[in-house]
């Protein structure tokens, strides 16, 4: 069975300014899509035949087989990056996300400070990714379609893609305003915590 491009989990006009349904129509409805449809493009020949998302991504890697890589890579990094988004309702840290949080940055707002610095760091395209390493949060960025699946110790929690696909048409070449306007009010935090079981991986897998 092919990969398909996963639902949103809200609605296009859901995020308001902060990302609008133009946005989400070219990201999502083109971009995403073109990685569902080029994995599957190149699947017919790569006996892998029934083997999840994330199984394809693994494979690829160790096959060197990079345009593989690349596009599968980029369904999961996609797949996991609209669920790290939700309505702006205010939502903020709770229970043991929000302990680790002050133990390793002290407050959110310097998590987010952190966050965004290396978002806005992070040279030509790729992703902020907050993970967790054994048992403390760690910040990183990864290059192009690269993703924490490959990576031993990185534990998906929260990512933010800094493509320019993401953000030039509601923020034209201003990566910052990008990174503070989401960070500070369309993180979907629920999600974030509930990754802290390690099966982050899972919630933005699927079977082939």
């Amino acid at each position: 069975m092919p990969f398909t491009l996963p639902d949103l989990p809200f609605p296009k006009s859901a995020l308001g300014d902060y990302m609008s349904q133009e946005t989400l129509d070219y990201h999502h409805g083109k971009h995403h899509k073109a990685y569902v449809d080029k994995t599957n493009g190149m699947l017919s020949d790569k006996g892998l035949s029934g083997a999840s998302l994330a199984q394809v991504i693994r494979a690829a890697r160790e096959k060197g087989d990079n345009p593989l890589f690349n596009n599968s890579a980029q369904i999961w990094n996609h797949s996991f990056y609209w669920n790290c988004l939700a309505p702006p309702e205010g939502q903020q840290p709770s229970g043991k996300l929000a302990e680790l949080i002050a133990e390793e940055f002290g407050s959110t707002d310097q998590l987010l400070a952190k966050l965004k610095e290396e978002a806005v760091g992070h040279f030509s395209n790729g992703w902020a990714w907050l993970v967790l390493d054994r048992d403390r949060l760690s910040i990183t960025s990864l290059r192009d379609a690269d993703t924490p699946l490959v990576h031993e110790g990185m534990k998906p929690l929260l990512t933010l893609d800094v493509w320019e696909h993401a953000y030039y048409i509601d923020y034209r070449n201003a990566r910052p305003d990008f990174a503070e306007k989401v960070l500070g009010n369309i993180v979907n935090w629920d999600f974030v915590g509930q990754n802290l079981d390690g099966k982050g991986e899972a919630r933005a897998d699927q079977q082939g």
